[in-house]
């Protein structure tokens, strides 16, 4: 079955061009071209990507980005045509899972979609029973990627899912930034650390009573991070 995009965009030319790409591999594709159009098509369809530009009439990607992650895990990828660096970690920060600056190839989209899709899909194809992690208060449900916390379910976008699944299914096992970069992320994933960095502070705010002394999610100085 074709995997679903929405890409959403006021530049109607690149919208037009990314469309007729993506088209040519099979996928279908919807369009918006603002803010409040693409918050409206994100609650009423269900989509493998979003591809989301920052500067939108009506309501900015960040706002649209941050507005989808209360209802939907589905990947984001935040397109800006700004090179800051602050720019891009903002856009992780509302909850993106990835970046793309413009100018940008056709061909790096596709990948980066690809690459993503295929990171997603590998996580459904295993289904053969229902896979539960259990850790105090803590419950993770790997086939519907729904996480619990006192039998109160937790809105995770899909890279904090991944990685808090890899900490709990590998506890006390410090992982390096880097190779939680490369785990989740991929190894063609142009971002640098700060990344998990970014995605391991909003995760605590969301499971610890107390983030800046966490229960479930620590840091080794010097090291990287584990579940405990």
């Amino acid at each position: 079955m074709g995997k679903k995009v929405l890409v959403v965009d006021d530049e109607k030319l690149i919208v037009k061009g990314i469309r007729f790409s993506l088209e040519q591999d099979g996928m279908e594709v919807d369009c918006a071209y603002d803010g409040e159009e693409a918050l409206e098509l994100a609650q009423n369809n269900r989509y493998d990507m979003i591809l989301l530009d920052v500067m939108l009439p009506k309501m900015d990607g960040f706002e649209v980005c941050q507005q989808i992650r209360e209802f939907s895990n589905v990947p984001i990828v935040m397109l800006t045509a700004k090179g800051d660096d602050m720019d891009k970690i903002l856009g992780l920060d509302y909850g993106a899972d990835d970046y793309i600056t413009k100018p940008f190839n056709i061909l790096e989209v596709k990948a980066r979609i690809k690459a993503i899709m295929r990171r997603t899909g590998r996580k459904e194809e295993t289904k053969d029973e229902p896979k539960i992690i259990e850790s105090r208060d803590m419950k993770l449900d790997c086939d519907s990627r729904r996480a619990y916390i006192k039998n109160r379910e937790i809105n995770l976008t899909a890279k904090e899912f991944e990685l808090l699944e890899l900490l709990m299914k590998n506890p006390n096992k410090v992982y390096s930034r880097e190779s939680l970069l490369k785990l989740i992320w991929g190894n063609d994933y142009p971002g640098d650390v700060r990344t998990v960095d970014v995605h391991i502070r909003r995760l605590r705010e969301k499971i610890e009573t107390v983030p800046s002394e966490p229960m479930y999610v620590h840091t080794k100085w010097g090291v990287g991070y584990y579940f405990a």
